[in-house]
């Protein structure tokens, strides 16, 4: 099994206190004969529509010296778990999870939103320090 990312219990804390259940810590992504493994799946239960949704998030920490070069890796990562997920639970919505320190210096630069927007990447806020969700992308 795959180390947990620093912020892992973070993200998750911050999860329990927006009302998710954390259904699985970790999920196991199973396409064909490739196994992989994110870092959370989560529900939560809409009370004005009863809707029921299904998360699975991917957590990145983005501490080494190039953020440039843990996006690549993430946005593989990302992408190769939504196609997947796609094919065999197609009600899991997938999020990448980051701190909300470095999506205000690196996320929100117009180059890495171009990324963002062209592949529909959906990303999850948090304030690391409050173990908070700051905010949602869509």
């Amino acid at each position: 099994m795959p180390a947990k990312d620093v912020y892992h219990e973070a993200v998750k804390n911050a999860l329990i206190k927006d009302g998710w259940t954390i259904a699985f810590d970790p999920y196991p992504i199973k396409y064909e004969k490739v196994k992989l493994v994110a870092d959370l799946a989560g529900e939560k239960t809409i009370s004005a529509t009863r809707e029921e949704r299904k998360i699975v998030i991917e957590i990145k920490s983005f501490l080494g010296r190039s953020p440039m070069r843990e996006f690549e890796t993430a946005l593989g990562q990302y992408l190769i778990y939504r196609t997947f997920l796609s094919h065999t639970h197609p009600e899991y919505e997938v999020y990448l999870a980051i701190g909300k320190k470095i999506y205000e210096k690196f996320f929100q630069q117009v180059a890495i939103e171009l990324i963002l927007k062209k592949f529909q990447i959906l990303l999850l806020i948090v304030d690391l320090d409050k173990e908070e969700i700051s905010k949602w992308t869509s």
